[in-house]
C-alpha cells in the first residue's frame, strides 16, 4: 500500500442518464429516468426529487411527474464505457475496473512523468469531458476504500483529495452508511445503539462490533473506520463469473414470459463465455420481486461447460422451484450468471462422440459474429425487447 494519496477512484456520474443527456440536447438540465418498469438510472435532476435506481417506474413518476422516461440503449452505454476505459489506460497501466462506469487507478509511479496525483485526476476529468462528453467524479486517497468514499462525497462532477495527514478528520464525521458493507440492517443496528458516525464506530473496540454485527462484519467495519485497507489496485484479474439481467417492470408476468426472458439471458451469457474461452460449473438465478426483496438460487453442474443447452436446463430447473413465489409475490427482474469459471478447455468424456449441441452453438455464434447479435433469436423472444443483456465491463 502506498504511503501517499496515489489511488484514484473514478466514477461516471448518473452514467446511463448522462449518456442520454449527452446524445439528446433536449434532455439536458431536465429530470431523466432510464427504464420504464424499473428505474435503471436517474439524472441528478430526477434524483433531487427522490428518484433512485431499482425503484419502480410508477413510484418514480409519482415523485417526479415531469420526468422524461427513456428506454435503455445498452449499446450506447457500452461504447461510452469503452471510450472512458481507454482514457483510464492511457493515464496509467494500473487500472482495476469495478463496473461499466467506475474503476480504481494507481498513479503512484507517475509523479515525475505526469505530476502529482491530484493534477492527474484533474486532467483525467477534463479529457473524459472533452473526448467522451460525460461528467466524471474522482476521489484521490491513500487507500482504495477512502478513494471511493471521497468520490462519493465529491459527487456530482467533482474532485476531492484526502491527504494522508487528514484521513481520519475527513472520515470520522461521515455517517456510518459510508462504510463499505453497512446496509440498511447494519445501519439500523448501529443507530439503535446511538452509533451514527464513522468516528463513533472507530471508538468502539473490535469485540464490541463483533458482538453487535457478527465476526465478519464487525472486524471489517472496525478496520475501515480506522482506514485500514491494504488492498492494492489489481490489474488483469479475470472475472470469476459472467452474468446478465433484465428488468421486467411492474404488472403481471406469465411463467412463459419469464422463461423466455431467462432463455435470452442464458443465450447471451453462454455466447460471452465461449468468446472468452471460459467454461463454468455453477449456474445462479437471481430474482427481484414486486415487494423489492430478492432471492438467489444456484446449482452446480457435474462438469464445467459453456454450452447453452445444459446451462439453460439448469437455469430452468431453478426457475421452476421459484414459480410458486413468483405467482404469490410478483416479479420485476430476472438475472442469471455462471460462476466457478475455468480457463482450461473442457475435457471430453468417453466415448469421444461429437456433441450436436457444440455444433449448434458454433453455428449460431458464427452467424451472430458475422451479421450481428439480432440476426438469430429464439422464437419465444420474437417481438420482445432485444436489450436483455446489461452492459458488461470493457475487456
Amino acid at each position: 500500500m502506498s504511503t501517499g494519496a496515489t489511488i484514484l477512484h473514478a466514477d461516471l456520474d448518473a452514467f446511463y442518464a448522462s449518456v442520454e443527456q449527452r446524445d439528446d440536447p433536449r434532455l439536458r438540465g431536465r429530470p431523466v429516468i432510464v427504464g420504464a418498469g424499473v428505474v435503471l438510472a436517474a439524472s441528478y435532476e430526477a434524483k433531487a426529487r427522490g428518484v433512485r435506481s431499482a425503484m419502480s417506474g410508477q413510484q418514480a413518476r409519482r415523485l417526479c411527474p415531469e420526468a422524461i422516461v427513456v428506454p435503455p440503449r445498452m449499446a450506447a452505454y457500452t461504447a461510452a464505457s469503452r471510450a472512458v476505459f481507454e482514457i483510464f489506460r492511457d493515464t496509467t497501466p494500473w487500472v482495476e475496473g469495478l463496473s461499466i462506469d467506475e474503476a480504481f487507478l494507481d498513479v503512484g509511479g507517475l509523479r515525475r512523468l505526469a505530476g502529482p496525483p491530484v493534477e492527474i485526476a484533474a486532467r483525467l476529468r477534463r479529457v473524459v469531458r472533452e473526448r467522451v462528453g460525460l461528467p466524471i467524479t474522482v476521489g484521490v486517497a491513500r487507500t482504495k476504500f477512502l478513494a471511493k468514499v471521497a468520490s462519493g462525497v465529491a459527487k456530482p462532477d467533482g474532485l476531492l483529495e484526502v491527504p494522508p495527514d487528514g484521513e481520519l478528520a475527513f472520515l470520522h464525521p461521515l455517517p456510518v452508511e459510508r462504510l463499505w458493507g453497512v446496509g440498511p440492517i447494519s445501519a439500523r443496528k448501529l443507530r439503535e445503539r446511538g452509533i451514527r458516525t464513522v468516528g463513533q464506530v472507530a471508538r468502539l473496540d473490535a469485540p464490541a462490533l463483533v458482538s453487535l454485527l457478527g465476526a465478519g462484519a464487525g472486524g471489517h467495519l472496525h478496520a475501515l473506520a480506522h482506514n485500514r485497507d491494504p488492498r492494492p489496485v489489481q490489474v488483469g484479474r479475470r472475472r470469476s463469473s459472467m452474468g446478465a439481467q433484465h428488468a421486467l417492470g411492474g404488472g403481471q408476468h406469465s411463467p412463459a414470459e419469464v422463461d423466455a426472458t431467462l432463455a435470452g439471458l442464458v443465450d447471451r451469457v453462454a455466447r460471452r463465455m465461449r468468446a472468452a474461452d471460459r467454461s463454468g460449473r455453477t449456474v445462479m438465478l437471481r430474482l427481484r420481486f414486486a415487494d423489492y426483496t430478492a432471492a438467489t438460487r444456484s446449482h452446480t453442474l457435474r462438469k464445467a461447460t459453456a454450452q447453452t443447452a445444459p446451462l439453460l436446463a439448469a437455469a430452468r430447473s431453478l426457475l421452476r422451484t421459484a414459480l410458486p413465489e413468483l405467482d404469490r409475490r410478483g416479479i420485476t427482474l430476472v438475472g442469471v450468471s455462471v460462476g466457478n469459471l475455468d480457463d482450461a478447455p473442457v475435457q471430453p468424456e468417453l466415448p469421444f462422440t461429437r456433441d450436436p449441441g457444440v455444433d449448434l452453438d458454433a453455428a449460431v455464434d458464427a452467424v451472430r459474429d458475422r451479421f450481428g447479435a439480432a440476426a438469430l433469436t429464439r422464437a419465444t423472444l420474437l417481438g420482445r425487447r432485444p436489450d436483455l443483456e446489461m452492459p458488461r465491463l470493457p475487456d
